[in-house]
């Protein structure tokens, strides 16, 4: 089998030469692009930092009862948030959160109608799912090498490899959501001269809604995943804490910073977890 090493396929030359070429021609593009993600992270940073932190878990508390309805998901969600700040981690906390609800803000803006394009064409979805399949199954540290390239160090590249991983997600799930309409409905909105467009927003999105919010509750379970990953380019919060103490050996300090991350996974999923009948 020797013989196969004589005809191999350059696959890392071919990707380099892309990266290269993205590198020098889409400079400008890139740039921008940092500047804007940039500027939304340190707003969601503020907004989150300056207000006192009583200020914005009663904020939290406010928003799971609105969304819930359950006093009992409501301290939950308190007890995480001053765990938190019993561990001393609010401000690598907030600094998380900024990482994953700019991902929800970029992942669902542009999953979803991405997700709905899909739905009403099932071939060009059948063509795109092997690419979906590569984004989720490529080691996320490889997208780590290009975001340092576009983008240097810091938040926005953790941001850029956070999405490539998360997008697929709600890509998937609204388009499973929208192409399941059950097709009685569709036939009973045309019958009434609905348009494509109302046939959309008042049936295929409304029965289209308990995916899309399982995709958003999976953007934010899988972005959180990532704030170890994004640590290594620079990316503030509980990823740092993290990698500090695996270059120390520190268990303390990994344990510490991990059950942190866990406190909030359980309130994020705690606060947008749909309500099945």
């Amino acid at each position: 089998m020797d013989f196969l090493k004589d005809f191999k396929i350059p696959m890392g030359d071919m990707s380099e030469m892309i990266v290269d070429w993205l590198k020098d021609n889409a400079r400008p593009f890139f740039d921008t692009l940092s500047d804007g993600l940039e500027w939304m992270i340190d707003g969601i940073v503020w907004l989150l930092q300056a207000p006192p932190a009583i200020v914005i878990i009663l904020l939290f508390v406010a928003l799971t009862w609105v969304l819930q309805r359950s006093w009992k998901t409501c301290v939950l969600v308190a007890v995480c948030l001053l765990f938190i700040i019993n561990q001393d981690y609010w401000d690598e906390a907030t600094d998380s959160l900024a990482l994953v609800l700019s991902s929800c803000v970029v992942c669902m803006g542009v999953g979803v109608p991405i997700g709905i394009f899909l739905a009403h064409r099932p071939r060009a979805y059948q063509a795109i799912s092997p690419l979906l399949d590569l984004m989720q199954t490529l080691p996320t540290f490889v997208y780590l090498i290009p975001a340092i390239v576009f983008f240097g160090l810091g938040m926005v590249p953790g941001l850029f490899a956070t999405v490539i991983f998360v997008l697929p997600a709600p890509i998937r799930l609204t388009y499973l959501g929208v192409s399941k309409t059950p097709v009685n409905l569709l036939e009973a909105a045309e019958a009434f001269g609905g348009t494509k467009r109302q046939i959309l927003w008042k049936v295929e999105l409304p029965y289209a809604f308990p995916q899309i919010m399982a995709g958003l509750n999976q953007v934010i379970m899988l972005s959180l995943s990532m704030v170890v990953i994004a640590a290594y380019v620079g990316a503030d919060g509980l990823g740092k804490p993290v990698v500090r103490a695996l270059g120390r050996n520190d268990p303390g300090l990994g344990f510490e910073s991990g059950f942190v991350i866990v406190a909030v996974a359980i309130m994020l999923d705690r606060m947008l977890r749909v309500k099945t009948k």
